[in-house]
């Protein structure tokens, strides 16, 4: 199954036909929303809104872990994940759509970053975060309905909520960043140990604020009227990716747990958790 979470805009998939919704229990308290569960051309889909239907979570007050845990409990095995972004790289302009490869985690420790621990240790590799087989599947899916994509892009993930300053800005463009986001980390890397295919589809919002001209700078009213300008060609590609053919068990995601685990006996009370993340 494809489950999708909305980024900032986007707190409902109206293209989905046999709607219900799904609240769901998990080990690390509810999700954002209850997750709509629907149908497009005959292709299942989960529906997850990040920031909850009302827009109500600071990102660092999403329960990552508890919405990676309920599309995966539901039987996820690839997510595609809708975020606003800035762009730090003048050749991606606001308006456009962007697939980012590789992360940097600008985070403070607010947000709890893994499923393991307390009893249980394991390290993913995460040197290859995203799933290149879904990447370049959303590609070709934006190629036919003609909307060109900026793949293999750099996101740097800042705590928020604060806007960030010039000199952040200028910082983190001059060390290879190409986007900055505040909500990727640590979903990218959740849904990495719990071995489901991930991929963001990044809306350009913005230049950030490093350029010269104020006008530019970001700012929370830019954001909302571009991104929701784009919400058309973010659901124009995710149709295409919808009806697609695409082999779960062919992304390397699926296999990220084979040799992280490092504890030899799980306890009992993790047992379950393990069981699940392997599935």
């Amino acid at each position: 199954m494809l489950g999708v979470i909305g980024g900032t805009g986007l707190y409902r998939m109206e293209a989905l036909t046999d709607v219900q919704k799904r609240r769901v229990e998990t080990p690390f308290g509810a999700p954002s929303a209850e997750v709509t569960l629907g149908v497009f051309e005959g292709n299942p889909v989960a529906f997850l809104p990040r920031h909850g239907l009302h827009h109500q979570f600071l990102p660092s007050e999403i329960n990552y872990r508890a919405n990676i845990w309920a599309l995966k409990s539901l039987g996820v095995k690839r997510i595609m994940s809708v975020s606003a972004v800035g762009s730090l790289n003048a050749a991606i302009r606001p308006g456009d759509l962007a697939i980012p490869n590789q992360y940097l985690d600008w985070t403070s420790g607010q947000r709890r970053p893994t499923f393991f621990g307390e009893g249980v240790v394991a390290h993913i590799s995460s040197s290859q975060p995203t799933c290149d087989l879904l990447s370049q599947l959303v590609c070709k899916a934006a190629a036919e309905v003609k909307i060109q994509i900026h793949s293999n892009k750099t996101y740097v993930c800042v705590e928020g909520p604060r806007l960030g300053t010039r000199a952040e800005s200028f910082f983190f463009k001059n060390n290879g960043c190409d986007l900055v986001g505040m909500t990727n980390v640590p979903e990218v890397f959740l849904a990495l140990e719990a071995q489901i295919a991930y991929c963001t589809l990044a809306v350009v919002t913005d230049y950030d604020c490093w350029l010269e001209d104020p006008k530019e700078h970001v700012s929370v009213d830019k954001v909302m009227a571009l991104y929701m300008n784009s919400i058309e060609k973010v659901q124009m590609v995710l149709k295409r990716v919808f009806v697609k053919p695409f082999d779960e068990e062919k992304s390397e995601s699926r296999r990220s747990l084979q040799g992280a685990l490092v504890t030899q006996t799980i306890p009992e009370d993790k047992s379950e958790m393990v069981r699940v993340l392997k599935l």
